[in-house]
């Protein structure tokens, strides 16, 4: 199983570990793709704080994300899955894992972003703020430039088995799995089901939606579940307790959409 999770807003305070080796990361195939972000990231940030701000959509109170940004070639590193705090993580809290569990989330697991297009829970990156909808000027949009280096890199990446796609939609534009990988991928929408005047009524919320998708991934890589295809991780999340739905069932070149209903949102 590989599971593709969005990066999050949120981050740990900077590491304090040697400063980014790009030749280290997983993922080689990616090494000129990261090179060429990470040196227009830094020039943005080195230069008029002001456009940088504006290039990343940050507010007058994130001034120091632009300086932080700067400073990435020799800041302090953590491993990704100690670096992403955010509420998908959160939910997801890798440090109480036990020890084999750990093991599968290091080997599954990939984080996508817009600096480094995607990385393994165990290497070592700086805190950053640079996310897939930002338009780099000398790069353009980073979803639509991650696109050709994605494509050809994980399909092999992906093996054989189950691909669940937990992505937020600016990350999934990204890499979509296509072909034979698009038949084994399955992604996932959490909606709260709610009685209203005697009809039931579902919504999606974007907070719940994150945590759920960590809860889900924790429960999967604790009970040391391995789905091979989207219809077996139908039964696994099911076995787990959870409502599961198939809102479309993949095939040749098409995803598997499930739907996980939930009654109350905590």
């Amino acid at each position: 199983m590989l599971v593709l999770l969005p990066p999050s807003e949120g981050k740990a305070t900077p590491g304090r570990g040697t400063p980014v080796d790009l030749e280290s990361l997983s993922l080689p195939g990616l090494t000129p793709a990261r090179a060429a972000v990470l040196d227009e990231l830094v020039t943005l940030c080195s230069g008029d704080p002001d456009k940088a701000r504006d290039v990343l959509k940050l507010s007058e109170g994130q001034r120091d994300e632009v300086v932080r940004n700067a400073g990435l070639r020799s800041a302090g590193t953590r491993t990704a899955g100690a670096l992403y705090t955010g509420v998908l993580y959160d939910a997801l809290d890798l440090a109480s894992l036990d020890a084999a569990a750990k093991r599968r989330a290091a080997r599954s697991v990939l984080v996508f972003s817009g600096l480094w297009g995607a990385v393994r829970l165990n290497d070592r990156i700086p805190s950053y703020r640079c996310s897939m909808g930002v338009t780099l000027p000398g790069l353009g949009a980073l979803g639509a430039y991650w696109r050709p280096a994605m494509a050809e890199v994980l399909p092999e990446v992906t093996g054989g088995g189950l691909v669940l796609d937990l992505r937020s939609s600016a990350y999934a534009a990204a890499w979509k799995p296509r072909g034979e990988v698009a038949g084994r991928t399955a992604t996932v929408r959490v909606l709260h089901a709610q009685v209203v005047d005697g009809v039931e009524r579902r919504s999606v919320v974007s907070h719940f939606n994150k945590a759920t998708k960590g809860r889900l991934l924790r429960g999967l890589l604790t009970a040391g579940a391995a789905p091979r295809t989207p219809a077996a991780l139908v039964e696994a999340l099911r076995d787990l307790g959870h409502t599961v739905e198939v809102a479309t069932e993949g095939g040749p070149g098409r995803a598997w959409a499930l739907d996980v209903v939930v009654t109350e949102i905590h």
